[in-house]
């Protein structure tokens, strides 16, 4: 009768002291965040100043929202991997 009431507290200490290893891996990075930013428009005619400016603006703005955007992107993915482990 004692062995039969000892042999569940056997089994479920060895269960206890048991534990699997269990390795956690950060995301990896959506493919739609590694895409570069555009290539930056041309200058067809030098003609006009008018169109050297005009292009020059695009080129200008369309830098500068894209560099906003993947700085801000990468700063949220460094501090995310780094409390990832904590």
């Amino acid at each position: 009768m004692k062995i039969i009431l000892l042999l569940p507290a056997v089994l479920l200490t060895g269960c206890l002291s048991f534990t699997a290893p269990v390795k956690q891996k950060f995301p990896e990075v959506p493919k739609e965040l590694l895409e570069t930013c555009p290539e930056l428009k041309l200058v067809e005619s030098t003609e006009k100043l008018s169109d050297v400016l005009s292009v020059i603006n695009e080129n200008y703005s369309e830098y500068h929202s894209c560099r906003v955007k993947i700085d801000a992107w990468i700063q949220w993915y460094r501090f995310q991997k780094d409390n990832f482990g904590k």
